[in-house]
């Protein structure tokens, strides 16, 4: 077991460092206020390479594992660009895992390669209003037509439709009612955005204002039968293998969050004099933060090693539950603690924390609830009787 990272995961870090060094903390708050996607960022980061850094080689990416995906996202969120800077690029290093796995070879050839050279931007259509976290309920119809498919209902917290021309899709291709299992009669689509028949209504929200999130709406959208993944009625199957890379990114995101607040709140109390002494002299500014880098340094060890079972090909659910659970406490903490640090001028823009506080709910609430997490954790790990 080990606790440092190699010289080619710290090239990594220098690399992806460089760029975010190129928009400032300035930049990102103006992205927040004025709902501006961050176009130059992304384009930096597809330009030197990033974009396939967990893909296979043979597709055009660097074959790289989930530790240094995490490693890139952790230093992009750490940098102070938030969840803004990666939203704008994460779906890009897991989203179209599954084609990895279970996608035909022509298929590959002809998804992968224009997703990592940015050429083509993609959503993630499996939310439901209906269903939340209870997936198997998903109630967006795929009615095969001809040599394809039509796709009638909604999802809801599509995150990049505006900007999207693909969508990576899980619809039912078997009503409920006529499947034996119910995580079966689901199926995997990658195919075009066919706005001819999509609605697509941006959800305002509390943070990350220049990453929409959509509910959309699909009526008669078609498909061609060459852009189902995989067998059909086993999309559900074929999505887990993407659940746990997300958490474990997610996690890592989060940590690196909690620590551009914490280094903000650091900053603040060395320099902030009152009653002719530094705040940080005290020790109730000194010991919360003190906690929270703890909390932080103890997350991210679950992170890299839930990444670390994920790149050998050992069984991480645990892991990757547990970390995204702890990294996004963690994260929480150190937000609102530098938040409370700055104290009247925690609540204002120009110290940048009251950003990061809002954009940090994003891991406590998604991809999974703490809830969710408790229950997994309670049942798969611990032996527990199921509790839903």
């Amino acid at each position: 077991m080990t606790f440092s990272i190699n010289d080619d995961q710290i090239a990594i870090k220098q690399a992806i460092s460089k760029i975010c060094d190129n928009f400032s903390a300035e930049y990102w708050l103006e992205r927040d206020s004025n709902g501006e996607f961050p176009q130059e960022f992304v384009t930096e980061v597809c330009e030197a390479g990033w974009f396939g850094i967990a893909m296979p080689e043979k597709y055009g990416g660097s074959g790289l594992g989930m530790t240094e995906a995490s490693l890139m996202m952790q230093t992009i969120t750490e940098s102070g660009a938030g969840y803004t800077g990666a939203s704008s690029v994460h779906l890009n290093l897991f989203g179209l895992h599954p084609i990895v796995i279970f996608g035909t070879e022509e298929q590959k050839q002809r998804m992968l390669p224009p997703m990592i050279r940015g050429e083509d931007n993609a959503c993630f259509g499996v939310t439901e209003p209906n269903a939340g976290l209870d997936t198997t309920s998903l109630e967006v119809r795929a009615e095969k037509s001809g040599d394809g498919y039509l796709i009638h209902g909604q999802k809801i917290w599509t995150s990049m439709a505006q900007r999207a021309n693909k969508v990576l899709l899980l619809a039912r291709t078997t009503p409920k009612d006529q499947v034996k299992k119910k995580t079966e009669g689901l199926s995997l689509f990658y195919t075009d955005l066919n706005r001819d028949y999509v609605e697509i209504r941006e959800i305002e929200k509390m943070g990350r204002k220049a990453v929409d999130s959509n509910s959309v709406f699909y009526d008669g959208m078609p498909v061609p039968q060459e852009d189902l993944i995989g067998d059909e009625g086993k999309g559900f199957h074929y999505i887990l293998h993407g659940l746990n890379p997300e958490r474990i990114l997610i996690a890592a995101e989060a940590v690196g969050i909690g620590r551009a607040a914490l280094n903000r709140a650091v900053d603040y109390a060395k320099d902030r004099v009152v009653f002719d002494r530094p705040i940080g002299k005290n020790q109730g500014i000194a010991h919360p933060l003190a906690k929270n880098w703890m909390e932080l340094e103890a997350a991210n060890l679950m992170v890299f090693k839930a990444a670390a079972l994920y790149d050998s090909g050992q069984e991480c659910g645990a892991e990757a539950n547990a970390c995204k659970y702890l990294a996004a406490e963690a994260g929480f903490n150190a937000c609102e603690q530098a938040v409370l640090t700055h104290g009247g001028m925690g609540y204002a823009k120009e110290y940048h924390v009251e950003r990061l506080m809002r954009e940090v709910m994003i891991p406590r609430i998604a991809p999974v609830s703490r809830e969710m997490i408790f229950n997994f954790i309670s049942e798969k790990v611990l032996g527990l009787p199921r509790s839903f």
